[in-house]
């Protein structure tokens, strides 16, 4: 990749600010507007993709050409849907198991694969349109400037400031006073999302795939949407999938050859101004 203004460095203040401003309308609009306009999260899912494409296109200059153009291998596929199914599935199967959270007896098992994979077509796009930002676009200019854990680190921090607007609507929604739920929902947040940001830098960078790491975002994000909106999500499920990217997060931040994986993504000549 080549710079073609070296008067413009990439920097992440005015990359995270071209973000912001396209697609937090959206994510605030949503909760004022009602369930109804549940899609407006698809745009701003979309619109990370639309202000990507301004800064390396015409901000900054520096292109797309490192990104993870790559289809991967079958396999790697079928790790990503097997992982978004650990995560939601497998805790929500012990639950009715268990007797935890019993699902009502008229919901199919086919009336939730209809669902899935309805809801997994829609989701691509938008899915796409975060990792070509985040992990496409994002993490190699991290790479550039800091070693690697600390990129990794940054831009796991920066997916959860992108997600401010919907975390701090979930804290409002909690009783109680909104001065302590909001800090709090916020707080148990933050380490579960860099940790979960990590693991999709894992599979991006092994892979060198979009592809593969736009079908996990899509199967984790659908698989528990459909699990949710159909049987239903008990406290085991909703907590399960926190713990584990937790800890899979940390011993991937920990464990990973990142110096190796960080240079095979680096741009040559690239210094970008943070």
């Amino acid at each position: 990749m080549k710079n073609e203004d070296p008067d413009r460095p990439f920097s992440l203040k005015v990359y995270l600010l071209i973000i912001i401003m396209l697609s937090w309308p959206f994510q605030i609009a949503y909760p004022f507007l009602g369930e109804a306009f549940k899609p407006l999260l698809l745009l701003s899912m979309i619109m990370v993709a639309v202000g990507t494409y301004i800064a390396g296109k015409f901000v900054f200059r520096d292109g797309f050409e490192n990104a993870g153009w790559q289809w991967g291998k079958p396999r790697h596929y079928a790790y990503a849907f097997g992982l978004a199914l650990f995560l939601w599935a497998f805790p929500r199967v012990v639950e009715q198991l268990m007797g935890i959270y019993e699902a009502p007896q008229d919901i199919s098992a086919r009336t939730i694969l209809i669902e899935f994979l309805l809801s997994f077509t829609i989701t691509l796009i938008p899915a796409f349109s975060e990792e070509f930002g985040w992990r496409g676009y994002l993490l190699p200019r991290l790479f550039a400037r800091y070693t690697a854990r600390n990129a990794l680190l940054l831009h796991g921090f920066v997916t959860w400031v992108w997600h401010l607007p919907v975390v701090v609507v979930m804290g409002m929604q909690m009783t109680g006073n909104p001065l302590v739920s909001v800090p709090l929902v916020m707080l148990v947040s933050l380490v579960p999302t860099i940790m979960h940001a990590v693991v999709f830098a894992y599979i991006w960078s092994s892979t060198q795939s979009l592809a593969v790491s736009t079908v996990y975002h899509a199967a984790f994000d659908e698989v528990r949407d459909s699990i949710e909106g159909t049987i239903g999500l008990g406290p085991l499920s909703q907590n399960w999938q926190m713990l584990i990217l937790t800890i899979l997060g940390i011993a991937l931040l920990w464990k990973a050859k990142w110096k190796k994986r960080a240079n095979e993504s680096l741009f040559c000549g690239f210094h970008p101004n943070l």
